[in-house]
């Protein structure tokens, strides 16, 4: 770039810089700032568009156009030229504007007069806040260093815009994490909680955007950019030659962090007038904006590496650690990209509820938001964004919505909702000690999931009979190395002691698709869901699962053990599992060390081919617990980590429950027990059409034992079946319909 157009650049900026330091309201800062751009850019427009929600776009100011047309000119995200900016935020510049695809004339703007047109997207790190336009009765296209020009300015009015710089009393336009937000994502754990947010990494605050000294700046930049380096070869050296992934993402740091390109943007963009923290985020946001339209998910991914090598960088440049020295809130709901579930597990029950805007339904942060008994929304897009801490935020995980500075109406309508489920829930402890059993007698046995020891206090409380299903693999993943058998078999000694008598089902290591240990290689694998998982990788690493088995021998010294194997597809994988185990029942005789006083041992049925398996192995299992989460899954076809299609289709479908009576009629013939574990035994809905489909034993998180037992108490679970029969009868499609219609019937508790 010419030397004369990078000091117009900073001759620029510094004149921007100047008119923002000025005293001024919202608006007369704007229409200050579109005159002193137009002037200094020779052109006889200037506007700026911002985002008035995440759809629409409002004329905020401008210098040429007519004045009345502020804040009365709106737009749609993709309408215009305008919107076409904002929606690809990349730039439309044309000599020829009214000639141009998707050109949109406003007549009440009175820019007909207008031939040419140079429009750049103001953003931020990937949050799109509105478009920068300048425009010339001359056609004209405008020149690489003007559009440079443009772009930089573009930055800095985004920085200020997140600010606050442009918005007060005398504009429409609400202020930057100051207006009511409400964002859809999915539910990854039930519940309703009122707090304030805590962001798990707080963003870095630049506010020294224009620099005085370029060549001073560009030192500054390649000083932090070379310590950078340091701390990510220092990584890459502790981290060894441990797992593949990890290292893989470490190599994607050391090339970013290593790319001349990369610092030879920042460098240009310093030499323009910004100053080094500037120019990271503008090119942290250029590169987002660019990766964001990459079809390939892999490069896409990349995206997430750069950045949080940026913010690493940020943090160098600007000395603000992850620590701010904010206090926490009193009822803190946790806001993060995604978490680690042993990050999650050190905030433990302080938390009232997590917001992530990534994860997923089965991530191991999810199955910790179980185990914690907190409301979770995964997939919450724009919450780290737009939250800040110690805003107010209700998080709705029953429908997977979130709702940021809600207005007093929400607000009101929610905290009514909470008291109804404080009032429900102490009605529910009533019912602790009582049998879930309908009104004809009929006993359904409710026990609960749990993962790690914080879980078990909820056995007393909550009323379950024993632990359905305790998920072994949390003790695996959140280590770094392979776990002692001395370290498992005290931590699964001191669950049986918890549960003072009461049954617990362990289920061994169900590791493979979303659940990685980082310590073991992974294939790559198209599908992993229904790959290489679960009591595949058992047998295929039969020294792991001996180790695991003789952990759970030793921790029951002579206790009662529950031993049940995940994802068994076909007989010979649960005979195969089945006799290491009993294996080394026979090698711990031989050491002298006290056996189980009686043995268990079952397998979770999660695949459809499992319920066609010989009469041999029903016979061989002393229990088959159905694994509801996956075997829906693979009834349908519908991947449950997938939006488009994990909702499509329902628990309460003829089909699906159809299928669930075929394996309680094969379980009864073979005199095998058997049990329904999964998200859809805690839904009272669920749970109730579930035990009138002849399902008696059901297990789930501890706060849904309440509820499913108050709805079965005030059941008749024969009336249920019948319903069931009806609507086969009838030919109908789903029993949501008629289930609810029962429901209502009922007398309340």
């Amino acid at each position: 770039m010419q030397d004369r157009s990078e000091s117009e650049s900073r001759r620029l900026l510094r004149r921007l810089r100047d008119t923002l330091a000025e005293p001024a309201r919202g608006q007369e800062r704007l229409d200050r700032i579109v005159g002193m751009i137009a002037e200094s850019m020779r052109t006889d427009v200037c506007s700026i568009y911002l985002f008035r929600d995440r759809e629409t776009l409002e004329l905020c100011a401008t210098r040429g156009l007519k004045a009345e047309s502020v804040h009365r000119t709106r737009m749609r995200l993709g309408e215009g030229l305008v919107g076409r900016v904002a929606r690809t935020a990349t730039a439309v510049n044309t000599a020829d504007a009214p000639a141009e695809r998707g050109f949109r004339y406003m007549p009440e703007t009175g820019e007909e007069i207008y031939s040419s047109f140079l429009g750049v997207p103001i953003q931020r790190l990937g949050e799109k806040l509105g478009v920068l336009v300048v425009q010339s009765r001359e056609a004209r296209l405008f020149s690489d260093d003007e559009v440079y020009a443009l772009d930089v300015t573009a930055m800095v009015l985004a920085e200020m815009t997140e600010l606050g710089a442009f918005t007060s009393d005398d504009t429409p336009m609400a202020s930057a994490h100051k207006h009511p937000v409400m964002l859809r994502g999915g539910s990854g754990q039930e519940g309703t909680a009122e707090g304030q947010v805590w962001l798990h990494e707080p963003r870095v605050v630049v506010t020294n955007l224009v620099n005085d000294d370029p060549a001073a700046e560009a030192e500054r930049l390649r000083a932090a950019v070379d310590r950078l380096r340091v701390s990510v070869d220092d990584l890459m050296n502790t981290a060894g030659t441990g797992d593949k992934e990890h290292r893989d993402v470490l190599e994607a740091y050391r090339m970013f962090a290593n790319s001349r390109g990369w610092l030879r943007r920042m460098e240009q963009s310093i030499e323009s007038g910004l100053s080094a923290e500037a120019a990271v985020e503008k090119e942290q946001s250029e590169a987002r904006a660019r990766l964001q339209l990459v079809p390939d998910p892999y490069l896409r991914d990349r995206l997430h590496d750069l950045d949080d090598l940026s913010n690493k960088l940020l943090r160098i440049l600007t000395g603000q650690g992850s620590d701010t020295g904010a206090q926490m809130p009193e009822r803190p709901i946790l806001v993060a990209r995604n978490i680690g579930p042993g990050e999650l597990l050190e905030y433990g029950k302080l938390l009232k509820g997590v917001v992530l805007e990534e994860g997923s339904v089965g991530s191991h942060a999810a199955v910790v938001a179980r185990a914690l008994a907190i409301p979770l929304v995964v997939h919450a897009e724009g919450i780290t964004t737009e939250a800040l801490t110690g805003d107010s935020i209700i998080v709705d995980g029953d429908e997977g919505v979130v709702h940021l500075r809600p207005d007093d109406s929400v607000a009101a309508a929610y905290r009514d909702k909470i008291i109804m489920q404080t009032q429900a829930a102490a009605r529910f402890a009533e019912l602790r000690d009582k049998p879930a059993s309908d009104r004809k007698g009929n006993r359904v046995a409710l026990h609960m999931n749990a993962g790690i020891m914080a879980d078990l206090p909820s056995l007393e409380g909550s009323g379950a009979e024993g632990v359905g299903l305790f998920r072994t693999e949390l003790q695996f993943l959140l280590r770094n190395s392979m776990p002692r058998r001395a370290d498992l078999a005290a931590l699964y000694a001191r669950v049986l002691k918890a549960a003072d008598g009461r049954r617990v089902i362990f289920r061994t290591l169900d590791i493979g698709s979303d659940k990685v240990m980082p310590y073991m290689n992974r294939p790559e694998e198209p599908n992993p869901a229904m790959g290489w998982r679960a009591v595949r990788v058992g047998l295929d690493k039969k020294g792991v699962m001996r180790m695991q088995l003789q952990a759970l021998i030793r921790a029951s010294n002579g206790r009662p053990l529950c031993v049940m194997f995940p994802l068994v597809a076909n007989f010979e994988e649960f005979r195969t599992a089945r006799e290491i185990l009993l294996r080394e029942i026979e090698r711990e005789a031989h050491l002298g060390h006290p056996l189980p006083e009686k043995l268990e041992i079952g397998a979770m049925l999660e695949t459809p081919s499992l319920a066609f398996a010989p009469d041999a192995f029903f016979k061989l299992a002393d229990f088959v617990s159905i694994g509801g989460n996956d075997l829906k899954q693979f009834f349908y076809a519908a991947d449950r980590e997938n939006e488009l299609v994990r909702r499509r289709y329902d628990t309460l479908s003829l089909s699906f429950i159809t299928f669930i009576q075929k394996i309680v009629k094969r379980c009864e013939a073979n005199g095998t027990a058997l049990s329904f574990c999964g998200e859809d035994a805690g839904r009272p809905v669920e749970a109730l059409t579930l035990a009138g489909a002849g399902l008696r034993s059901l297990s789930m998180r501890p706060a849904s034992i309440g509820p499913v037992k108050d709805l079965i108490m005030r059941s008749d679970l024969d009336e249920v079946a019948a319903l069931i029969d009806r609507a086969k009868e009838h030919g109908e499609d789903t029993l949501r319909r008629s289930m609810i219609d029962y429901i209502r019937s009922l007398p309340i508790g």
